[in-house]
């Protein structure tokens, strides 16, 4: 349960980190301007194809060979977060396509500026538009948290091996901790799918009433 703890922070940071730098970089593909447009493409290229235990490598064995060194935690919270935010702009940016450009109009006509529209009425249903697949982009994380294991990061799985080199039981120690992950898993989805139920907009993804 110790590593499990650590597993969440892992989580709950690489994750935040994702939020953060994921809408700026939705904003930026859809307002900015071509250059903008074009370093967020190129950004999000990379990361998405290169596997995340080749970025948590290149944050923990590579920076140091240019002077920049980082705990274990660190980079695994950084490389967690640098490759989700990749998906993540991309979920975030295809729930504020999905807002009708009228509603931005209405806003500019109303005398809000361009950022307070965005901010005001756009964003906050984009974010409810977003939560299903940000659910499933949670599920990924909370996995992929698994591969702080190669950096020494004292997570679920590291923790799960030490008791199996003390107790000589691998199948047992494997399945508890496959049986954690699914819990957690499982209770983060449940989570996120009742704040969607909360937050949904009347009349919005829903087929109540036609045909």
């Amino acid at each position: 349960m110790e590593g499990a703890l650590v597993t969440l922070r892992l989580f709950i940071a690489g994750l935040g980190l994702g939020v953060v730098l994921g809408i700026p970089l939705a904003f930026g593909q859809i307002y900015g301007n071509k250059l903008i447009r074009g370093l967020i493409a190129v950004y999000e290229r990379v990361l998405r194809s290169i596997p995340l235990l080749v970025i948590l490598f290149l944050l923990y064995y590579g920076l140091p060979l240019l002077g920049i060194r980082f705990p274990p935690m660190v980079a695994a919270i950084l490389g967690l977060g640098l490759r989700s935010s990749a998906y993540q702009s991309q979920i975030f940016r295809g729930a504020i396509l999905s807002i009708s450009e009228s509603q931005l109009k209405a806003a500019l006509s109303l005398g809000m500026t361009g950022i307070q529209a965005f901010f005001h009425i756009i964003l906050p249903q984009a974010i409810r538009i977003a939560i299903p697949p940000f659910a499933n982009e949670a599920a990924i994380v909370l996995k992929d948290t698994s591969l702080a294991y190669a950096l020494g990061v004292i997570e679920l799985l590291r923790q799960g091996y030490y008791v199996m080199t003390n107790t000589a039981e691998p199948l047992a120690v494997f399945v508890a901790i496959g049986a954690i992950y699914f819990v957690m898993t499982v209770s983060i989805n449940t989570g996120l799918a009742r704040v969607e139920k909360g937050l949904k907009i009347p009349g919005i993804g829903v087929e109540e009433g036609i045909g």
